[in-house]
């Protein structure tokens, strides 16, 4: 028998999932949605899924574990403790589940994450003995860090962070320094109480690294829970979906809309959302419209920024870009798009007085410009916004910067001070979307299209918090 695991990441949400096989049979853990993904690597690897896991309640995206096992015919496992709607294998701590002759799996309570949390050991065969391969642990003890305890509301944070380091010792007391640490969050979710800080661990690692092994519990609690920044707000329907047991997923197009309908959807107060690389965006686009490109997280800000339920158009140069949108959403429960347009903005305005562009700039022509020394085809910041959020904000930000995270600016714009808006993020992804919901408010605004890093470096004073 040869152990495989296989990673099936999911970036744009900072998860794993993991297909592990004998070479003849295989278990899957923390499907996605979109399980297509997950049936075509397993006919590649020539195995069947006889048992599907889920280490938790997932608050992070909708999960496709019942409708893997539905298909299947595979056993799906999940936490006894846990109500949900629908047929399941319960399990609870101390369970041995047998997947084939030289594969099983031992269910440990890892409460922490939620109350029911789960992990899974994976033991194989060797010479007549059962070893520990590597251990499954979710939400639980991630790369260097943990996942969140506040997901299910801060009255139980405290509780649930006292759990989660328990829950890390008593898996480092378990089982050997080289057991193979495999997790779903840390990856960028926020999910993560914070990110991971390597690509794969052991548990002998993660006694020399994480803080839930290095600290006492108390230091860990306070040092954990004063961490902690917002989280998306579609995890709150997240959960919900997931204990209900979600439906299968329609990944096949929808319909065209052209630009009348979309200047109709647009003044209806729905979001149409530009799914090009912003500078495309800034060059051209249809007013009215939001920048969230596909490269980057577009769906954690589109669900985060909306209100849920709003319908949601998507703009792409091609077919491909919204079917991989489309992919996207489902995960986190947007289940259908209104409608669909390909092309360039030109074929996306009924008028060429629909068109509008975006001024871009970097920190060099922001440190120049509050010099006094402003190139003219720009207009002086009397605003720099600083969109990131506040955990990063602590960390060092522009002086005199106001700050307004993303996620709160749909419903603060009238706090954004009167005047030109210079808008910053890190990177000039979440900056761009900022700024297409500033212009769509009628504010005058320039995106700073560059690296935070390089702020400094350029000329622009600075403010440390810390």
């Amino acid at each position: 028998m040869t152990l495989d695991v296989s990673v099936i990441a999911t970036s744009s949400l900072g998860d794993r999932s993991y297909l592990a096989s004998d070479g003849q049979v295989a278990v899957v853990v923390d499907p996605q949605r979109d399980i297509d993904r997950v049936l075509y690597l397993a006919g590649t690897r020539g195995v069947r899924i006889t048992h599907v896991v889920e280490t938790h309640i997932h608050n992070d995206y909708v999960s496709g574990g019942l409708e893997l096992a539905r298909v299947t015919g595979a056993h799906y496992l999940v936490a006894g403790a846990d109500q949900v709607d629908f047929d399941r294998t319960p399990v609870s701590d101390g369970d041995t589940v047998p997947v084939s002759d030289g594969l099983r799996l031992r269910v440990v309570a890892t409460p922490g994450h939620t109350f029911h949390h789960l992990s899974y050991v994976l033991d194989e065969a060797t010479d007549g003995d059962w070893r520990p391969a590597g251990v499954f642990t979710g939400g639980s003890l991630l790369f260097g860090t943990t996942g969140r305890t506040d997901l299910l509301g801060q009255e139980h944070a405290h509780e649930l962070a006292r759990h989660q380091h328990a829950s890390a010792l008593r898996l480092a007391d378990l089982l050997p320094d080289g057991t193979q640490v495999w997790p779903t969050h840390g990856f960028g979710s926020f999910c993560s109480a914070s990110q991971a800080d390597a690509s794969d661990s052991t548990l002998g690692r993660e006694k020399q690294v994480n803080p839930v092994l290095r600290l006492a519990a108390e230091q860990f609690v306070t040092e954990t829970l004063a961490g902690l920044d917002a989280y998306p707000a579609y995890y709150a329907h997240m959960g919900v979906a997931n204990s209900a047991g979600p439906a299968p997923v329609d990944l096949t197009p929808v319909a065209r809309a052209d630009a009348a309908e979309l200047r109709e959807r647009i003044a209806a107060g729905q979001w149409v959302v530009d799914l090009r690389h912003r500078r495309a965006y800034a060059a051209s686009h249809l007013a009215g419209t939001v920048s969230l490109g596909l490269d980057g997280p577009m769906s954690t800000w589109l669900g985060w920024l909306i209100d849920w339920g709003t319908p949601v158009t998507l703009l792409a140069e091609t077919p491909a870009q919204v079917a991989d949108a489309q992919r996207e959403l489902v995960r986190i429960g947007i289940d259908r798009p209104a409608a669909r347009a390909t092309g360039g903005a030109e074929q996306w305005a009924a008028e060429p007085g629909q068109l509008r562009q975006l001024r871009m700039a970097d920190f060099g022509a922001l440190a120049a410009a509050r010099a006094g020394q402003s190139p003219a085809v720009l207009p002086d910041p009397e605003v720099v916004l600083d969109v990131r959020m506040t955990y990063e904000w602590r960390g060092g930000h522009i002086t005199d910067a106001v700050h307004i995270p993303l996620p709160d600016l749909p419903g603060r714009l009238a706090d954004v001070p009167a005047g030109t808006v210079w808008v910053h993020c890190g990177s000039g992804y979440r900056a761009t979307a900022a700024a297409s919901l500033l212009a769509n408010a009628g504010r005058e605004v320039v995106v700073i299209d560059d690296m935070f890093d390089r702020a400094e470096a350029a000329g622009v004073a600075m403010t440390d918090d810390t």
